[in-house]
């Protein structure tokens, strides 16, 4: 059972209804995630903006769904990897190359530097050095997309944190989590 009680997008109104029959009308659904974090307005339209704001960006749905699952292994966020492996097979990407990903691998030398900035950012708590950022320069990303990457790493942290803390039941498929070694 969540420690946060969902609320209930029909009992809604006003803004906080207009962000809930956004989530709705793009997944067909409001996941429990964000019937969790909609406790506050303020705290969804956070989190729905980010999601919107990077669907538009230059990164494409491909690897921001690559960067989630990596960051939801590190984390330990069983929604979220769940739900990004779903989001990542709408997204076109098979579900080989979407576990490589949540492994932190690609055959991609592109998408290889991305998740390894990606893994970097978290775990170093983005305490990263130029090298770490030429890098992913020299994997051929400008520094738009860079910056985008960071983004996803960042959205996908709040997300992560929003389950974890408050043990969000799935919606999803349940997907294994790897093995800590």
């Amino acid at each position: 059972m969540s420690y946060m009680s969902l609320v209930a997008p029909e009992n809604t109104t006003g803004t906080h209804k207009s962000v809930f029959d956004d989530i709705n009308a793009t997944f067909g659904v409001v996941p429990n995630m964000f019937k969790a974090i909609g406790q506050s307005r303020a705290a969804l339209e956070s989190m729905w903006s980010s999601f919107t704001a990077l669907g538009g960006g230059k990164l494409d749905a491909q690897l921001g769904e690559k960067i989630a699952v990596l960051v939801a292994d590190i984390n330990r966020c069983d929604y979220c990897l769940a739900a990004h492996m779903v989001l990542g097979k709408n997204a076109g990407v098979c579900e080989e190359e979407m576990s490589q990903a949540q492994a932190g691998h690609s055959n991609d030398p592109r998408t290889q530097a991305a998740l390894d900035f990606s893994a970097k950012l978290v775990k170093e708590r983005a305490h990263i050095t130029q090298t770490d950022v030429e890098a992913v320069r020299d994997a051929g990303f400008s520094d738009e997309e860079i910056a985008e990457i960071l983004a996803h790493v960042a959205l996908n942290i709040f997300t992560n944190y929003t389950n974890v803390a408050f043990y969000v039941p799935l919606d999803f498929p349940k997907v294994n989590l790897r093995e800590l070694t």
